[in-house]
């Protein structure tokens, strides 16, 4: 295990998971990264990391991939569901506010949003709809 300058060790356990000593930075947020295949110095300079701190998160990575795996995986799936939890929650609130007019002398930047969103949601339907 790949320690710091003062002796404690780089990766711990906390409640948030395993974390990125002296951050809040976890584990799994630099998985995300990982997984999309960015660069290490871009993930390092992405969440302000020292050389030191992303190449122990990386190599402890690597090192306890299974484990690692398995508790990121753990972590999207709880996510998903709190993301579906309060959307239901929320849904009438959503849907009350997406109901409301446009602030006074906003229309036209109102409108110009409204139809960002819509060619958006085309963009992303189609997306959907195509084979892979």
């Amino acid at each position: 295990m790949a320690l710091a300058s003062n002796g404690q060790p780089l990766i711990i356990r906390t409640e948030w998971g395993l974390t990125i000593s002296g951050t809040r930075i976890t584990l799994y947020d630099v998985m995300d990264y990982v997984a999309a295949q960015y660069p290490p110095k871009f993930i390092r300079s992405l969440f302000n990391l020292t050389d030191a701190q992303i190449e122990a998160a990386l190599a402890y990575i690597q090192a306890n991939r299974a484990e690692v795996e398995a508790e990121y995986q753990a972590v999207l799936q709880e996510a998903a569901e709190l993301q579906k939890y309060y959307e239901e929650q929320n849904r009438e609130l959503t849907a009350k506010i997406a109901r409301m007019p446009p602030p006074p002398g906003q229309e036209a930047v109102w409108e110009k949003l409204q139809t960002q969103k819509a060619k958006l949601q085309a963009r992303l339907q189609a997306k959907l709809e195509s084979p892979a």
